[in-house]
């Protein structure tokens, strides 16, 4: 296989993410988002809130994580953030995906963005903090948007949103969190029953 075949077989491999239904409805509710959508969504966030990030974060990293970022889900599948997973188990399946679905571009390139995906995961340069903070940020964002979305499968409480959600926003984009947490907080004391 010729490096465009490769190339062209990644892209139609990553077509399959559209498939990956996640835990979280669209804005509207209408219905739940795919896994392509929200890696869209993401990228375009950090387009638009580039403003937040720390000096030290390049927007065009930022958003090349972000598309990249989920498509091990279509491997391993999307793991809701309140639901009660094996995270270890997890995070080997998604390894192993990563492997091989990066494994299907031209070595080189493979090998590169592999690289940003693994930076992404470890969540410790300025720019993968800032994507990790974007990631964090727009599932809470739909699902006020939508009137609770995921929060009432999962009978998510607020101390379930500042333990698992906060610290990732807080840690790349405070301004962000500044914004959501009153309005969530707000939502969360409107719905308690």
């Amino acid at each position: 296989m010729n490096a465009l075949d490769s190339q062209i077989a990644f892209v139609l491999e990553a077509d399959r993410l559209k498939s990956v239904v996640r835990a979280t409805t669209l804005a509207d509710g209408s219905r739940y988002e795919n896994s392509a959508e929200h890696s869209w969504h993401l990228a375009l966030s950090a387009l638009v809130l580039a403003d937040q990030a720390p000096e030290d974060v390049s927007i065009d990293r930022v958003i090349k994580m972000l598309l990249l970022h989920d498509l091990v889900e279509i491997d391993a599948g999307d793991a809701p953030i309140f639901a009660e997973v094996d995270s270890a188990a997890i995070e080997a399946a998604e390894k192993k995906a990563a492997q091989r679905i990066f494994g299907i571009l031209p070595a080189n390139q493979g090998a590169d963005l592999l690289a940003l995906w693994s930076e992404f995961e470890a969540a410790k340069s300025p720019d993968a903090v800032f994507a990790k903070s974007l990631d964090r940020f727009q599932p809470p964002l739909l699902n006020l948007a939508s009137g609770g979305g995921s929060w009432t499968e999962y009978s998510v409480t607020l101390d379930m949103i500042e333990e698992r959600v906060a610290p990732k926003i807080k840690r790349g984009a405070p301004a962000l969190w500044d914004w959501l947490y009153p309005r969530i907080k707000a939502f969360l004391a409107g719905h308690s029953k």
